[in-house]
């Protein structure tokens, strides 16, 4: 019975862990506010035009990555009426200050960056981009608890 009962806990976890996502390629007009990467301690709020002037210019170099970053980031691709988006928000806050100088943490709204979201083909939400300072960009899809982010987080870090 108890094995049922923790399967059950299981099987809700996981439905509520993430949002389905299906805007496909549609794009809309950028936000002519441009982020500022220097905003160490605070989640960064990214449009396309941002994207692709702080992390990855997808249309100059679209076969081939090349982080333009001077540190780590996390991407977290988001919107604002998904529930599991909402409770890694203020996990994002913390990861954000307790990195601070070391990792950025950008978020994407996936209604306004349309185009983002096609690019990297999101269909669940919330869908983390880690992009370590070499190497390619690792993506994770559904919410998962703090100490899974730092330990990702930490591996980056190391280089492993």
């Amino acid at each position: 019975m108890i094995r049922h009962i923790s399967f059950l806990l299981l099987l809700l976890f996981l439905s509520f862990s993430s949002c389905g996502n299906a805007h496909g390629d549609q794009t809309t007009a950028s936000d002519t506010t441009m982020a500022k990467p220097n905003s160490d301690g605070l989640v960064i709020k990214l449009t396309a035009a941002e994207f692709k002037k702080l992390i990855w210019d997808y249309e100059k170099s679209p076969s081939v990555w090349k982080y333009k970053g001077d540190i780590p980031c996390l991407v977290d691709f988001y919107a604002d009426w998904c529930r599991p988006c909402k409770m890694v928000a203020p996990i994002m806050d913390e990861l954000a200050k307790t990195y601070k100088g070391k990792v950025r943490i950008y978020k994407v709204n996936t209604d306004e960056q349309r185009e983002l979201s096609g690019i990297f083909q999101i269909r669940s939400i919330p869908t983390m981009l880690f992009i370590p300072k070499k190497g390619e960009p690792q993506m994770s899809a559904g919410a998962m608890p703090k100490e899974s982010y730092v330990e990702i987080i930490n591996k980056m870090l190391s280089g492993k």
